[in-house]
């Protein structure tokens, strides 16, 4: 059977995939497996002295941790949770930035056998208390800023990740043998909705790992000898599974950020770390960009990948040639995982600018009508991935060409229909973001009283916003959309509602404007 890290090529994935060849991958099998021993234990008995994670802090300075001390100090968080009377099942929350103390914790809590559950380090007292409700964690592992969000809380143990902690487990004993088996819960992890309407967690369990390995291997393209780097939150799916546990899995050397984002430390970063691979957020590479800190000829990485909403095609075109490849989709959704990507790495594997791509191995997708009926070639549907024997829309729109390429389309909820005519927000959006003027833009419909909708525009830029920037605006998207595709209605802002993941908030822009409308009938 061929070692699945071995393939580099699109067409030898899907002809030497199985889920067996899989399985291969790991140490463990489906009666005996843990994530902390699968990422950490077997490569730390192999080379001790290997590094697993380095870390770039925003406010400077890098933290190096091998896989030999990762595997001493998580054994011991295992060994201090089991001390406490924490039974296996239940939950650990952890509210830290990547460092020493976060990867312990994360990797130690789930080698205990307990639940751990990773927690956004910006989260507000009205985010945080939603998620401990939920999950109803034992220990909340945090710093000293964030305790206070939690504390008083009955049943509940805050415990800041500071010296005393770190001095508290060099006590405990530095050896631990995990004994879960791959149906064992590991964790939960929440998706990034608003604090006023809690997002279900998502519940892991060990196996998980084995399945997100797929977009390790073919979406972000992680093989062994990479140095790897995901600037996103690892309280977030892209930063935890594909930044952190699926690379490490591998045994890859990876590297993560902590800290308010600063283009100009993650540039460093990459330089000093050396990195060969980056996964990051779409808007991460358009703040590089717009940032205007690479060097002058830029450097070169020969993998890159981007994730968390579509990138815009200027975007796009910069980052390749900055970094002299083409940059590669990552689609999917927390609940059905990575189902689309572009194989970065593969040398057979046209990246076709603006598409999301091809199916990983061993998914099969269709764009379906409101009939739940495949659509043609060319023709706008919902994207559906097959689960179970049924089909599962994903709520995007998009449609595949005659070469088997996916396009994205918007949401179903982000197609503006104004006076018959259908349009995108993405298109508009994509087009706006071209002017040299525009830091960022989105685009939403709005009610209109003749059209029934029309599009409109929030723009931040640094340029003073006046209707003469506004009319130009429009004229720039008529000429390179269509005469009707623009937006009529143009606003000017300091910044864009975000969500905790980073990713443009329409649905604020959606309530901040019928409040607005709301206000103004009254």
């Amino acid at each position: 059977m061929t070692k699945l890290t071995d393939i580099t090529g699109y067409a030898a994935a899907h002809a030497d995939f199985s889920r067996e060849a899989l399985w291969a991958l790991f140490d463990g099998d489906r009666e005996r497996f843990n994530i902390g021993h699968e990422c950490v234990d077997r490569h730390a008995a192999v080379d001790p002295d290997r590094i697993a994670v380095r870390v770039a802090h925003a406010a400077g300075g890098d933290e190096t941790i091998t896989f030999g001390e990762l595997r001493t100090i998580s054994n011991q968080v295992a060994n201090w949770v089991r001390a406490k009377g924490i039974e296996p099942g239940e939950r650990v929350a952890i509210m830290l930035e990547p460092s020493l103390a976060f990867y312990a914790a994360l990797f130690g809590a789930m080698k205990a056998g307990v639940v751990a559950v990773p927690l956004f380090t910006l989260f507000g007292p009205d985010g945080v208390a939603l998620r401990l409700d939920d999950c109803d964690p034992k220990l909340l592992l945090t710093n000293e800023e964030k305790a206070a969000t939690a504390e008083g809380r009955p049943g509940l143990e805050v415990v800041i990740a500071g010296d005393a902690f770190l001095a508290e487990l060099a006590r405990q004993p530095s050896e631990f043998t995990p004994t879960t088996s791959a149906d064992h819960m590991a964790m939960y992890q929440y998706t990034s909705g608003t604090s006023r309407e809690l997002p279900e967690a998502v519940k892991h369990r060990h196996r998980a790992v084995v399945t997100v390995t797929i977009a390790t291997l073919y979406a972000t393209g992680v093989r062994p000898g990479d140095r790897f780097m995901c600037p996103s939150s690892p309280a977030w799916g892209h930063g935890l599974w594909h930044g952190t546990l699926a690379p490490l899995a591998l045994g890859v050397t990876i590297a993560s950020y902590a800290g308010k984002f600063d283009p100009a430390r993650l540039i460093e970063a990459l330089g000093d770390y050396e990195i060969t691979n980056l996964s990051a957020a779409a808007t991460h590479y358009r703040m590089i960009k717009n940032a205007g800190v690479m060097p002058e000829g830029g450097f070169h990485i020969p993998k890159l990948s981007f994730t968390g909403e579509p990138i815009d095609s200027h975007t796009e075109q910069w980052v390749e040639a900055t970094f002299g490849a083409p940059v590669c989709s990552i689609y999917g959704a927390t609940e059905v995982g990575v189902i689309l990507a572009a194989y970065p790495g593969a040398e057979d594997f046209e990246v076709r600018p603006g598409s999301l791509g091809k199916p990983v191995p061993g998914v099969e997708l269709a764009i379906l009508d409101p009939d739940g009926k495949p659509c043609p070639a060319g023709t706008v549907g919902e994207i559906a991935v097959r689960r179970g024997g049924v089909w599962v829309r994903i709520k995007d729109l998009g449609h595949v060409d005659e070469d088997g390429y996916y396009w994205h389309d918007g949401r179903a909820d982000d197609v503006i229909i104004s006076a018959g005519w259908t349009m995108s927000a993405r298109e508009i959006e994509d087009v706006l973001l071209k002017h040299g003027d525009v830091e960022e833009a989105a685009v939403i419909a709005v009610p209109d009283e003749e059209r029934g909708q029309v599009a409109k525009a929030f723009i931040v830029s640094g340029r003073p916003g006046d209707d003469g920037f506004a009319a130009e605006l429009q004229d720039f998207a008529k000429e390179r959309l269509a005469r009707h595709e623009y937006p009529r209605r143009v606003a000017f802002a300091e910044a864009l509602p975000k969500t905790p993941a980073g990713k443009v908030n329409r649905r604020a822009l959606r309530e901040l404007e019928a409040q607005v409308r709301c206000e103004e009938q009254t």
